[in-house]
């Protein structure tokens, strides 16, 4: 028996942007919304293509990418469920300036352009939810390129491993974490070179700070992880 297919008013729902949303209002939202089913690996858009609404990841996740002439990738960020990309350009009327690629099998929501403005003129309350969304998506841009100035490799992929779960890291006690995809594209993202990337797993395994197990990694000592500079 096949089980019965949720609306796209009860995705939507669920997310902070549109949770305040009435039901006429949802049903508005909903009515300019495509469900894409996306398996792994597969392009989501490619640099140039035309944005004309924004994607939300309901299950699975998205890497954002630039890809150089040699075919080499700087991932730029990793789209978890429950969170989106594409407002920014969208509001600009401006193409796609990275690719957005799968990292396992997901599905997404497309909100048109036109489902979104209209409910802008209609909502203040929606305008400043999705500002503020905005806003804390351009923070967390800034910080990355502080990071990649400012801090060492070491140091980048320390930050990296405590924001995974933050919850157990304030509390100082040893805790198992798990990378959310590859090392690979963990590496890309932070800016290192996977080698690198490894020789640093591998520098605070032998100081007894961490213990890896493929993407398993066990934080033995967060005060001592998060003091250690390399």
């Amino acid at each position: 028996m096949s089980r019965p297919k949720i609306s796209a008013q009860t995705f939507l729902s669920r997310l902070p942007l549109f949770e305040e949303l009435a039901p006429a209002e949802l049903d508005r939202v909903a009515a300019g919304t495509t469900e894409l089913h996306v398996p792994r690996g597969e392009i989501v858009v490619n640099r140039g293509d035309p944005c004309v609404g924004f994607h939300v990841v309901i299950y699975g996740q998205v890497k954002l990418a630039f890809l150089s002439p040699g075919g080499g990738e700087k991932v730029v960020e990793i789209i978890p469920a429950g969170h989106s990309f594409g407002e920014a350009l969208m509001f600009m009327g401006k193409p796609y300036i990275v690719m957005a690629q799968t990292l396992a099998d997901s599905m997404l929501l497309h909100v048109s352009k036109k489902a979104v403005f209209d409910e802008l003129e209609r909502d203040a309350d929606f305008a400043r939810r999705m500002l503020a969304g905005l806003s804390r998506r351009l923070h967390a841009l800034i910080s990355d390129v502080e990071s990649y100035s400012m801090q060492s490799g070491t140091e980048r992929v320390i930050g990296y491993l405590m924001r995974q779960d933050e919850e157990h890291a304030a509390a100082n006690a040893p805790y198992v974490m798990r990378l959310p995809t590859s090392k690979a594209v963990v590496a890309s993202l932070l800016n290192v070179t996977p080698e690198h990337f490894s020789r640093i797993l591998h520098d605070l395994t032998e100081q007894t700070l961490i213990e890896v197990d493929g993407r398993e990694i066990r934080i033995v000592d967060p005060a001592r992880l998060r003091a250690y500079h390399g």
